[in-house]
């Protein structure tokens, strides 16, 4: 049974999710001292974490933050604050997905369902990927370069794999897509963009700048010099 940890301050729409969520056969858990989220996330070791932003003490971007230095899990940002600036930050700092209040609670179910399938689904063909010096540990979710070692987010990892087991061949925009989501229900350009450009920040850190090269109109593509 996959465990979904809500942290959001209205009660209401809390206990709204968690009902839904048990009648989906899901186990849910509301955070009860939003001063403590990490605390309680770390009790209950849920699949997946639906996140408010604006929330007492601490927002859901410091809780991520947290979150993030020991734990991968799938993060879903719920808010009504969806501005793109909060889109983008939420996806800067690992979110898996944004959803914006109000929103229908079958949405939100198949999004949830979606994201916790490609995670118990995502088996790599090979668990290591290596391109000129550059070492992906698919398993682990890191890459190694010159000494230096980086952890990955999941969406981070799915790109760069998809491209690296591709190297030498474009990859469209819609493939890679395609491999984030496993399906074209709930594409959002802009995501795949802001991954993108973090992922390439990440590598130029570990001098692999120009690892990752945008062919117009086309897609993207890992040469193979």
């Amino acid at each position: 049974m996959y465990k979904i940890f809500i942290v959001e301050d209205d009660e209401i729409i809390a206990s709204a999710i968690e009902k839904h969520l048990e009648k989906w056969g899901y186990s849910a858990l509301c955070a009860h001292n939003l001063a403590c989220v990490k605390d309680e996330f770390d009790a209950f070791m849920p699949d997946l974490v639906l996140m408010d932003i604006s929330l007492p003490f601490y927002n859901g971007y410091y809780w991520l933050q947290l979150i993030r230095k020991s734990s991968q899990v799938p993060v879903v940002f719920i808010s009504s604050q969806s501005d793109n600036m909060n889109i983008i930050m939420a996806m800067n700092m690992g979110g898996d997905d944004f959803i914006t209040k109000p929103f229908d609670l079958n949405v939100l179910m198949a999004k949830i369902n979606a994201i916790l399938r490609r995670n118990s689904n995502y088996v790599e063909k090979k668990p290591i990927l290596e391109h000129r010096g550059a070492v992906l540990d698919v398993l682990e979710g890191s890459i190694v370069y010159g000494g230096e070692k980086l952890s990955l987010t999941r969406n981070e990892l799915r790109i760069l794999s998809l491209l690296l087991e591709n190297k030498g061949k474009i990859v469209s925009r819609e493939k890679l897509m395609e491999k984030l989501w496993e399906t074209d229900i709930f594409i959002d350009e802009n995501t795949l963009t802001v991954n993108i450009a973090r992922l390439r920040k990440k590598l130029d850190s570990i001098e692999l700048s120009g690892f990752i090269t945008t062919k117009k109109g086309l897609g993207y593509i890992i040469e193979m010099q």
